[in-house]
């Protein structure tokens, strides 16, 4: 692997970090959107619901999406725990030369979770759309 273990300590830290920040975000969005039990209000009039249901929507896309980002640097740890952090996925599954092809150090320091390389990370998205 070309990682060395400075900079694995140096991605876990930045996982780490980047995990504490959208725990609390999510914790602020949960409360700014749904409120707390004293807080809580009954909308006076209609246009106020459908602007209380559309808030507590786009809440919840947010939270759902900080909770998937949450997955994959919970699972990102557990790839520098294995020491297979660091090596694409995609490549892998595809036998690439025989051997496991590495994540650009580019693209990990942009994206710390990042399990493809840009190519195969590029070839699964296409799947999807």
């Amino acid at each position: 692997m070309s990682l060395s273990k400075m900079e694995l300590a140096q991605f876990q830290k930045q996982l780490l970090l980047v995990s504490g920040r959208l725990r609390g975000d999510v914790d602020n969005i949960t409360d700014g959107a749904f409120g707390r039990e004293e807080d809580s209000r009954s909308p006076t009039h209609p246009a106020e619901l459908g602007s209380d249901n559309y808030e507590q929507d786009f809440a919840l896309d947010l939270i759902h999406n900080e909770q998937e980002t949450l997955k994959e640097i919970s699972s990102a740890l557990k790839r520098i725990e294995d020491e297979t952090f660091g090596l694409c996925e995609g490549c892998a599954e595809e036998g690439k030369t025989g051997r496991k092809a590495l994540i650009p150090k580019t693209r990990l320091k942009a994206i710390p979770w990042a399990r493809n390389c840009v190519e195969c990370e590029r070839k699964r998205e296409t799947q999807y759309t």
